[in-house]
Order: structure tokens, then C-alpha cells, then sequence
């Protein structure tokens, strides 16, 4: 699809830009839970499309072929027609790839219920439940934006950043993570900007998509796009430059970006890029606690106490721990110096290989027991054994002495302790470290102090641990919080030693499920989330198949539910690619509105591309976005068992109009009228189950279903649903009324 095309028919490739007529109608959605996709003879798994036009040629666009026509206008009466083999080929190899994906969605939520459950240790970014749940990228509302700005302390800075801002429209903002750069992006717009409108922008936007139009500026809106990626090349740097501050001028908006990247070479002069500065740290405490109501003495006290070396960031979380009520001298020991000063102190001593692989263990095998965190320390000291010069009789009678009784050996170290945790009517015993915050420390010291034969024994061992087969899902979280905390201090290794390598198969199933459950942590943290997006995406232009699978997974998930306009469209260019891109966009619907956030982020752009695939001739594109469309439509629910597009409608009816004209789109499609029939009907059948007045949800179904639906279809479809009907009368009761009840909307839209 062309760039402004897209910009004029909904927005469905840039859904981050300011869209007033969509976006904020959009009503909560409840949770829906996993997401199965259903075949002919049950359920399968997540879910993605393909686009009208196709995109640039990548890897992955390959081997084009010719494919059957499938767009018969004939229409069958009473039952419907007896499957073919194509059919039952088309659902076999649904099955076989929706085998995978299944597990995937597992993966999914599991991470998500971790995130309510109390006692797993996250440790990475604001990891609430809240947080990690909202889109990274669009309108910001107005009472996050409020919230920024009633708060801020500009640093000396800023306004050398609103000077440049004013004069060219555009700013860059260069600096470390955790330096308050969202916030001052937010706080530049507010203050120069015309409006009151201030839109995020996702960090995979190019210099090139931001100067041609892909972009679609307004006048007077203020522009955001954090943490933008590293391009490579500055050889065009100035020129890429001054064509986004000329675009972004010529509309009269305004452009604020962060990155953490310095400049190569001479900076380019076309837009400012500004070395940003932290705020007073004390400043920036006062002002929080006083709007917190705090006493007087409490503010005093708890900036008497505020440790050297926090970030902007910990001073921010501090503060509303102790403007909740936390007292400050209890807050403070886990932020800054006196987060680090303990761990420090423990790396400063000298250390036996065994004492080493405790904390290195138990950096990666949180809330194991003791039995299991034995096993894994026993399995890593193997490893790494290679890293430590031969020990002499005298140090050798010692570790073994040690390793006869490793629970007396833990117990003596200061950065371990034991927690208690509820399992069912019983407890079990949990190893953790003494505070959350040693965990990160942990790792920051471990790769600065450990050389790279030791780091080679790491990777060796977690890649066994997840390659054997055992690993479940708490394992595979506890590792990739692991990773996710290790990556600020060493992305590279991270990447290239265990990601890029998991996702490809090496671990297995299990090191997939883990590659992508570390780039759901890193959404976690603001200055991750960029990171995780662009892993991913470089994932998804892989020529193995097995790493594209893995980029589904991850935009399927956590990654699809913090940058959804890239993973719609991502999932969308690998559709019909072996991929199993179409599960994954049918398991991100579910996640997104068990998140509630807008599942029209899916709906809109697979709507249009059936729309203007509906009268092209059959082809590979054509049919990957009608496979997308039914699967999507047909996933359901693993929890409840409901199709997930029944508690769509009822909540989150502006959704209607586009669910209807995926529904007729696939029912005028022949060769898959018989599965579209099965679904819809599922989807009618479900709506009493989904709330307690389903009449209008059925009607608004119909209206929507009628109006798509090419002249003539509508007698077929009657046809089709109420054999639907009699078959499952032999069964039980079937939903007559409510079937009825669509039909009738169905039919009446063409008189």
C-alpha cells in the first residue's frame, strides 16, 4: 500500500499519528485471555494479514506464486457445499502451524499474569500491571500529559532546546536512559507547540518516513518520538535532517526527539541536537512530594537523605513511594549508591568459584527452591570452571567442603535470602536476593568483572538449561528478566550470544519462548521498549524461518501491545510466508483486549486491505489476507472458550462497522464460505454468554455484516446461518432468536 494512501483511509499505517475521528472513541475493552484459532475440527492458535500493494521487497518476499481463484461470486442455498481437498489442506497446514503458535499465546499470558502476581521479582523499568498494558506510541492523554507537566523541573538545558525548537520546528534530544528525556520531549512541546495535542511516534519511524509523508503532520500538534533508533551511516545526516525539519514546518507541527545515540562525526546542523542534562535531582524531589501533600519535614528529610548517583527516573519512583507513605529512610536503600553500595561491597572481597556461580545463579534462577537452585548452580559451575586457574590441594579440600553443604554456603551470603511463598494451601521455599534491586547490580558487576571465558560458561549453561527439555515457563521468565537487566551494561552480548541464537531454533521451543519473553521485560522499562521493537523487527527480516516465527511470537505479545502499529504491520507483510504470521495477529486481538487497548489497531488496516483486495484477481497476497481476516475473526478465547470478536462487539461496539466488513469480506469468498458460516454463527451464538442483552449487539452485527456485503449475498448468507441452526438443533437448543435477529439486520440494509 502506498504510503498516503494509507494516511487516507483511516490511518491503518500510521495509527501513532493524531486520528480524533478513531482513536479516542474507542471504549475499554475487558480481558479475553489466550486466544485459540479455530479449524475445522477444533482450535489451533494466534494470528496476522498481508497488505493490498506489496510492501518493498525483503527476504522473506520471495519465490512469488500464482495462486487458485477463490473469489466466486456464486453462492451456495441450504447447506453448505461439501469441502474440497484444498480446503482440507488449507486447515491441515493451519494446524500444523498453529501447533506452535498455541504455545506461543501460553507465553503471552503467561507474562501478563505475572505481572499481577505479588511476588515475582521483575525488577526492570515500572513494571506495574498498568504500565506494562498501555500502547507506547500515539495520542498522549491529557491526563498523562498533565501529570508530566504539573511535576516538571526543567534542567539548564531546556531552554536552549526551546530556542532551537521555535526557529526550526524540530529538536533532537541527546543523552543517556534515565535522564528525563520523555519528559522534557513532553514539556518542549507543551511550551512551544500551538495546541493542546501531543502525539507519541513509534521509534522504529526512519528520517525517510518522517520526511515523505509516511508521517502525517497537522498544524499545531506537538510531536514526540522517543528513543529513536540508530541509523548507521551519517554521510546524509544534515541533508535527512533539514528535509524533516522542512516537512515538519511546511505543516506547521512541531517535532521533539530523543535519543541515547551521540551524533557521528559533526553533528548535523539542519535541527539542533542538544546534550540534555539531568534536573536538580533535589528539585525535581521537592516539587513531587509538596504536589504529594507531603509535610514539610517529610520533604526536608526525605531530601537529606536522597543518595548520589540517582537517575531521574529512580528519584521519580522514589518520590511516590514516599509520597504514598513509605517512609524515606527504607526507600532510598534501593535506589542510587546505596542500592549499589552492598553489592559493591560483597564484588570487593575475594570470592571462591563457588561464590561466584551462587550469585550468577541466582541472577538468572530467581525463586527457585533449593533443590532445583542446586542443580542449576551445579550445572553452571561446570561450566565456568575453565575461567578459574587450577586450585592447589589446600583451596581444592575447600570447595569441596563448601559444595558438601551449599545451603550453610548461602545462607552466609549477605546478598541471598529465603522468602516464603504461597502455594495453594501449602508454602514453599524461595531463593531471592536480599533486595530486588541487588539483581541488577548483581549483573552490572558480573560483566565488568568477569572475563569473557567465564561469560562463554554463562551462555553455554542457559542454553543447555532451556535445550534439555525441562525448563518451564517460570524458568524461562526468571532468565529472561535475567538478560533483559543485563542489557543496558552489555546489548551486544546479549544479542548476538543468546537472542539471536535462540530464536533461531538452538534452545529449542523453550529458548524461542525465552528470546521472546526477554523482549517482553525490556518493554517494561522505557528505555528497553525501543530496543525490544527494533530486535524484533530485525527478527522479522531474517531469511530463517525459525527466527521470523520467533518475531511473531514477540509481536504477538508484549511487543505487539507497546508498539502496535508496528507489529500490525509487520505481522501483515509476513502473512502467507510459513511464519505464522496470521495466528499471531488473532493472538494479539486477544491480548490487546484483555490489555483493553484498541483492537482496531488489527481491524482497521486488515479491513482495508480485504477492501481493496476484494475485486484484484487471486493471488498470494489475496489469499493471505483473506486467511488472515478468518483467522482472526474465528479466534477464540482459551479461558472462556468464547470467540474473542463476541466480546469485541459487546465491548467495544465502535469496533462493529470493521468486524462486519471482515465478515462479509471472507463470506463472499467461496473456498472459505463453509469455515467463515461456522465462525459467525459461533460468534452470534456467543454474545449471551458475553453480556446480559445481546439483541442489540446481534443487530448492530447484522447492520454492519449487510452493509458490506455485495448485492445478492444476503439470501446465501440466511441460507447458510440456518443450517447452521439445524445442525446444531441436533445437539441442543440452538441461539434461533438471536440468529433471526441478524439476519433480519442482515436483509434489511438492502431495501
Amino acid at each position: 500500500m502506498d504510503e498516503r494512501a494509507s494516511a487516507q483511509t483511516g490511518r491503518d499505517d500510521a495509527p501513532d499519528a493524531p486520528d480524533p475521528g478513531e482513536s479516542e472513541r474507542q471504549a475499554p475493552q475487558p480481558g479475553t485471555g489466550p486466544t485459540t484459532s479455530e479449524t475445522e475440527t477444533g482450535s489451533t492458535g494466534p494470528a496476522p494479514g498481508t497488505a493490498p500493494a506489496e510492501p518493498p521487497r525483503t527476504p522473506e518476499d520471495s519465490d512469488e506464486t500464482p495462486a487458485r481463484d477463490s473469489d466466486s461470486d456464486s453462492a451456495g442455498a441450504g447447506d453448505t457445499p461439501e469441502r474440497t481437498t484444498t480446503e482440507e489442506a488449507a486447515d491441515d497446514k493451519a494446524r500444523a502451524d498453529s501447533a506452535n503458535q498455541v504455545h506461543h499465546n501460553n507465553v503471552n499470558q503467561y507474562f501478563l499474569g505475572a505481572l499481577d502476581a505479588p511476588e515475582m521479582h521483575f525488577g526492570i523499568g515500572a513494571a506495574d500491571s498498568a504500565h506494562a498494558r498501555r500502547r507506547a506510541v500515539g495520542r498522549l492523554d491529557a491526563g498523562e500529559a498533565d501529570a508530566v507537566l504539573a511535576s516538571y523541573v526543567e534542567p539548564d538545558c531546556f531552554e536552549e532546546a526551546v530556542t532551537a525548537l521555535q526557529r526550526d520546528g524540530a529538536v533532537v534530544l541527546v543523552g543517556p536512559s534515565g535522564t528525563g528525556k520523555r519528559a522534557g520531549a513532553v514539556a518542549l512541546v507543551a511550551t512551544v507547540a500551538e495546541g493542546s495535542d501531543y502525539v507519541v511516534l513509534s521509534p522504529g519511524r526512519s528520517l525517510e518516513e518522517l520526511a515523505n509523508g509516511r508521517v502525517e503532520f497537522a498544524k499545531g500538534v506537538g510531536y514526540v518520538l522517543l528513543d529513536r533508533m540508530h541509523e548507521g551511516t551519517a554521510a546524509t545526516a544534515d541533508f535527512d535532517w533539514r528535509r524533516v525539519r522542512d516537512t515538519v514546518r511546511e505543516h506547521g507541527a512541531h517535532l521533539v526527539v530523543t535519543t541515547v545515540h551521540e551524533p557521528q562525526g559533526r553533528a548535523p546542523e539542519a535541527v539542533r541536537h542538544v546534550p540534555w542534562r539531568v534536573p536538580d535531582p533535589a528539585a525535581v524531589l521537592r516539587v513531587r512530594l509538596t504536589r504529594a501533600r507531603c509535610a514539610p519535614e517529610t520533604v526536608e528529610r526525605a531530601v537529606a537523605l536522597l543518595p548520589e548517583g540517582c537517575r531521574t527516573a529512580e528519584v521519580v519512583a522514589a518520590a511516590e513511594r514516599i509520597g504514598a507513605g513509605a517512609e524515606a529512610d527504607v526507600v532510598w536503600k534501593e535506589y542510587g549508591s546505596n542500592a549499589a553500595a552492598p553489592v559493591r561491597e560483597w564484588f570487593a572481597a575475594e570470592r571462591t568459584p563457588q561464590e561466584w556461580a551462587e550469585v550468577t545463579t541466582l541472577a538468572f534462577v530467581t525463586g527457585a527452591g533449593f533443590r532445583d537452585f542446586e542443580t542449576c548452580q551445579q550445572r553452571l559451575e561446570r561450566h565456568v570452571a575453565r575461567a578459574f586457574a587450577e586450585p592447589t590441594e589446600e583451596e581444592a579440600a575447600e570447595a569441596a567442603r563448601r559444595a558438601a553443604d551449599r545451603r550453610l554456603a548461602l545462607a552466609r551470603n549477605a546478598l541471598v535470602t529465603v522468602e516464603e511463598r504461597e502455594n495453594g494451601a501449602l508454602t514453599r521455599t524461595a531463593l531471592v536476593f536480599a533486595h530486588q534491586q541487588y539483581r541488577a547490580w548483581v549483573l552490572r558487576e558480573l560483566w565488568t568483572m568477569r572475563s569473557t571465558v567465564y561469560w562463554d560458561g554463562v551462555r553455554d549453561w542457559l542454553t543447555e538449561l532451556l535445550g534439555d527439555g525441562r525448563a518451564d515457563l517460570e524458568l524461562q521468565l526468571s532468565i529472561a528478566q535475567g538478560l533483559a537487566l543485563l542489557t543496558p551494561s552489555a546489548f551486544e552480548e546479549v544479542v548476538q550470544n543468546y537472542l539471536h541464537p535462540w530464536a533461531s531454533g538452538v534452545a529449542g521451543p523453550a529458548g524461542q519462548s525465552t528470546a521472546t519473553l526477554v523482549l517482553h521485560c525490556m518493554c517494561l522499562d522505557e528505555s528497553l521498549a525501543a530496543v525490544a521493537l527494533g530486535v524484533a523487527r530485525d527478527w522479522a527480516r531474517s531469511y530463517d524461518p525459525v527466527v521470523r516465527s520467533t518475531a511473531t511470537a514477540a509481536f504477538s505479545g508484549q511487543v505487539g501491545v507497546r508498539f502496535p502499529t508496528d507489529a500490525v504491520h509487520t505481522l501483515l507483510r509476513l502473512t502467507g510466508r510459513g511464519a505464522g504470521a496470521a495466528f499471531a495477529l488473532a493472538g494479539l486481538v486477544a491480548v490487546l483486549a484483555e490489555c483493553r487497548q484498541d483492537t482496531g489497531a488489527v481491524f482497521r488496516p486488515l479491513a482495508y486491505r480485504l477492501r481493496a483486495q476484494r475485486d484484484l484477481p487471486a493471488g498470494r497476497s489475496k489469499e493471505g489476507v483473506l486467511d488472515a481476516a478468518l483467522t482472526v475473526l474465528r479466534a477464540r478465547d482459551a479461558r472462556t472458550g468464547r470467540p474473542v470478536c463476541a466480546d469485541v462487539l459487546v465491548h467495544s461496539p465502535a469496533q462493529t462497522e470493521k468486524v462486519g466488513e471482515l465478515w462479509a469480506g471472507v463470506l463472499g469468498n467461496l473456498p472459505r464460505r463453509r469455515r467463515a458460516l461456522d465462525g459467525l454463527y459461533a460468534t452470534v451464538a456467543a454474545l449471551p454468554s458475553a453480556c446480559e442483552n445481546p439483541d442489540p449487539a446481534a443487530v448492530r452485527l447484522g447492520t454492519a455484516v449487510g452493509t458490506a456485503l455485495r448485492p445478492g449475498e444476503g439470501p446465501a448468507l440466511r441460507a447458510g446461518l440456518e443450517a447452521a441452526v439445524r445442525r446444531a438443533e441436533r445437539t441442543g437448543p440452538a441461539p434461533t432468536h438471536l440468529i433471526h435477529l441478524f439476519l433480519d439486520a442482515v436483509l434489511s440494509t438492502e431495501e
